[in-house]
């Protein structure tokens, strides 16, 4: 069975929380431009994918160089949910 229609339509529930999130008035911008990102490393990935393995014939996982730099843009997406809420946590309790 192809996966590819279960990928798609698992970025519809996420695209909906990225909408809603834009939506709610408290929600941690840099919070969410984390999340956004969070996209750009699927985008990334993908790439990456097809790169490695129209270049080495082989996959992803198996590309040292191509697997940390696609996966840097979730290490960088993580860092900026992290400390999106814990500015949001520390204004709360300064508040």
């Amino acid at each position: 069975m192809d996966p590819g229609p279960f990928f798609v339509l698992s970025l519809l529930p996420y695209l909906a929380f990225l909408w809603l999130a834009g939506r709610i008035e408290g929600f941690p911008v840099l919070a969410r431009r984390g999340f956004q990102l969070t996209l750009l490393f699927v985008a990334v990935t993908i790439g990456a994918s097809i790169l490695a393995l129209q270049t080495t014939g082989r996959q992803l996982a198996d590309v040292d160089v191509l697997h940390g730099g696609a996966e840097a843009f979730l290490t960088l997406a993580n860092l900026l949910v992290a400390i999106g809420f814990s500015r949001a946590l520390l204004e709360q309790r300064r508040r």
